[in-house]
C-alpha cells in the first residue's frame, strides 16, 4: 500500500544537531553542578532505549522544568551556529511535497528548540505535524506522538511510514504500528541501514510514488 504521510525524526535524521545537544546538555549539567560529560558519551546515550535520561544527564528520576529552561536557553543561543540539515534533506523533503506526501517530525527534544531548528534551517514550512517530548504524556519509545500525529493528520497506521536513526525510533514506531525505516548518518552507527540521504528516497520513491498527486 502507498503511504500517505512520512514522519521524520528530527535530531540525527533531518539535522546534525550533535555539537548543540552535547553542549545543551553539559550547559544543564553545569547549572546543576554536575561536571561535564563528554560529548561522544553524550551522544551515544542519547537514543539508547533502555536509559532513563533524566537520570543518566541530569542524576534526577525525570526531567523537570529547570531542564527545559537551561536547555533550551542554551540551544536557543547557539542553533544557528551548532545545528545544520544533511545534505540532500531538503531535496527530500521538496520531493515528498511534490508527491502529495503528508510530512511530519516526531522528536524528543522539546517544542522550543524544534520550532527554532526547523525555522532556522527553512523547512518549517514543509510539515503538516510537528510533535515534541513536551506536547504528549511520553517521549519515544512510548508511541505517544506517533499516535498524536496520526490523529491530526486523521491517518491510519498502515498510511504512515516513520525514518529515524535510533532504537527509541523503531521502538516507537513498533509499539504505534508504523513502518519503520532506519537510518545511519546520525548518532547512530548501524550495520543495517539506509546509509545516505540518495538511498532514503530511492526506498521512499517505492512506498510513496503517486500518493495523494492525482
Amino acid at each position: 500500500m502507498k503511504k500517505r504521510a512520512v514522519i521524520f525524526d528530527l535530531d540525527g535524521t533531518l539535522q546534525d544537531s550533535s555539537p548543540a545537544i552535547a553542549n545543551a546538555i553539559n550547559y544543564v549539567r553545569k547549572r546543576l553542578a554536575l561536571p561535564p560529560m563528554k560529548a561522544e558519551e553524550i551522544l551515544s546515550k542519547v537514543n539508547d532505549p533502555h536509559l532513563n535520561a533524566a537520570e543518566y544527564f541530569y542524576e534526577s528520576e525525570r526531567f523537570e522544568p529547570m531542564h527545559e529552561t537551561w536547555f533550551s536557553e542554551y540551544f536557543s543561543r547557539h542553533h544557528t551556529e551548532q545545528i545544520r540539515l544533511y545534505e540532500g534533506i531538503r531535496e527530500l523533503l521538496e520531493w515528498l511535497k511534490s508527491q502529495g506526501c503528508l510530512l511530519a517530525v516526531a522528536t524528543n527534544a522539546y517544542r522550543r528548540s524544534t520550532l527554532e531548528s526547523l525555522e532556522h534551517l527553512g523547512i518549517g514550512g514543509f510539515f503538516d505535524a510537528v510533535l515534541s517530548y513536551d506536547d504528549v504524556g511520553r517521549g519515544k519509545p512510548a508511541p505517544d506522538m506517533l499516535l498524536a500525529i496520526l490523529r491530526s493528520l486523521r491517518l491510519r497506521p498502515d498510511e504512515a511510514l516513520f525514518v529515524g536513526d535510533g532504537e527509541r525510533d523503531r521502538l516507537a514506531a513498533q509499539a504505534a504500528g508504523i513502518d519503520f525505516l532506519l537510518v545511519d548518518w546520525g548518532f547512530s552507527d548501524h550495520a543495517e541501514a539506509i546509509a545516505d540521504v540518495k538511498a532514503l528516497m530511492k526506498a521512499l520513491e517505492t512506498l510513496c510514488n503517486h500518493t495523494l498527486k492525482a
